[in-house]
């Protein structure tokens, strides 16, 4: 090969990838509106699940915070100036991935519902934090019943069989840290921009 095939390779290479970039950058600049559009719409849509009772303009944003150094954010519902609850995002380590929580509480922090917004867990086993059975185990709960046992309970959260890690990423990491941000929060006492 000489030197000038090599150049002529160089040269098509350079074309290409520059061409390439181009292409995605248009196609970034073309499609990011409107991802920010569905994620801004899925996100309203998600706080409305938490507490059906508040409309879209009566869930106000009180601040920021930031578990496993992801940015969080946490909203009180109101309804004609009757307090509903509070609404806190989270994040829990789980076993292959972080685990987005949504989880509302009522005046006495005792949990209303549980919504798994993002994560990327195991198919089958650590996935099954987003049925209704494993959601269903928090409400009534306060932070000191956010527990995860192996063994059948009511009073603390149960584990899924072969998915504890998940199970405890959503109980114990996610909302139990999110519910004392919270509290400390509301004390005054937190700093809303650094997690617990």
């Amino acid at each position: 090969m000489t030197y000038k095939d090599i150049l002529k390779i160089a040269v098509n290479l350079l074309i290409i990838y520059t061409v390439g970039g181009l292409l995605l950058a248009l196609v970034y600049a073309k499609t990011s509106p409107i991802i920010f559009k569905n994620n801004e719409r899925f996100k309203q849509e998600s706080l409305q699940k938490m507490i059906p009772e508040a409309g879209n303009n009566d869930i106000r944003k009180l601040g920021d915070w930031q578990p496993h150094e992801k940015h969080a954010e946490y909203y009180e519902a109101r309804k004609d100036g009757v307090f509903l609850g509070y609404i806190v995002q989270s994040f829990g380590k789980g076993y292959s991935s972080y685990i987005d929580v949504l989880f509302a509480v009522d005046e006495s922090f005792k949990i209303k519902s549980v919504n798994i917004l993002h994560h990327s867990e195991t198919p089958g086993l650590g996935d099954e934090i987003e049925s209704d059975k494993f959601k269903g185990q928090f409400k009534g709960k306060d932070v000191e019943h956010l527990k995860v046992q192996k063994v059948e309970t009511t009073e603390y959260v149960q584990s899924i069989t072969g998915a504890t890690i998940s199970s405890r990423a959503v109980s114990e990491d996610a909302i139990k840290k999110g519910l004392e941000f919270l509290k400390e929060s509301l004390k005054g006492g937190a700093n809303t921009n650094v997690a617990p």
